[in-house]
């Protein structure tokens, strides 16, 4: 007899790729902290070309933090001109695209998108830019980095990778388990 649709659907997931991220497990099975990811990264790039089968990692950050670098003032006049360069890009890859299955003066169409997406682009960053009332006079790019990465092994390969590592003359992240006092010693 046939196993049922949904039972079948579970037994298609590969396990080694089924994502278990508990603070537990991932606390007792950390082989390496690093502060950076280029860090981590060379960490298990080091282990692949020492042969470890590194299948069985994952690289987790940890304590994010939202960093909002600001990289200038902004105003209406600066908006108006970053939204027709941006426009100025979008119209000339329209005119592109729609020259080459034109039969006639390909190049008018690439100068007239070019010219009608600046017109288009100036004025959404114009009255974009108008919308929020000056709020918000400033430029700026995000990005959500972690305070720390652990290497954390899957599938019961912590102890390898720590030997891995040591070998590798890298310093593990190493777990002792201390046991509460016994009754009556």
């Amino acid at each position: 007899m046939a196993a049922p649709r949904a039972q079948r659907r579970t037994t298609l997931a590969d396990q080694r790729t089924a994502l278990r991220v508990d603070p537990i497990s991932a606390a007792w099975n950390t082989v390496a902290s690093c502060p950076t990811y280029a860090e981590a990264q060379s960490t298990v790039d080091r282990l692949s070309d020492d042969g470890f089968p590194v299948e069985h990692l994952d690289i987790i950050g940890s304590d994010l933090k939202q960093i909002e670098r600001v990289t200038g003032r902004l105003t209406n006049q600066t908006a108006t001109v970053a939204g027709a360069a941006s426009g100025a890009w979008f119209g000339l890859m329209v005119g592109l695209f729609l020259g080459i299955f034109s039969d006639g003066n390909w190049f008018g169409l690439i100068v007239f998108g070019l010219v009608i997406g600046a017109i288009w682009g100036a004025a959404f960053g114009y009255f974009g830019h108008a919308a929020y009332r000056g709020q918000r006079d400033f430029a700026s790019t995000q990005a959500l980095v972690a305070t720390r990465y652990d290497i954390v092994a899957r599938d019961g390969q912590a102890d390898a990778a720590r030997a891995a590592l040591r070998k590798a003359g890298l310093n593990p992240v190493e777990h002792s388990v201390t046991l509460p006092p016994t009754p009556g010693s």
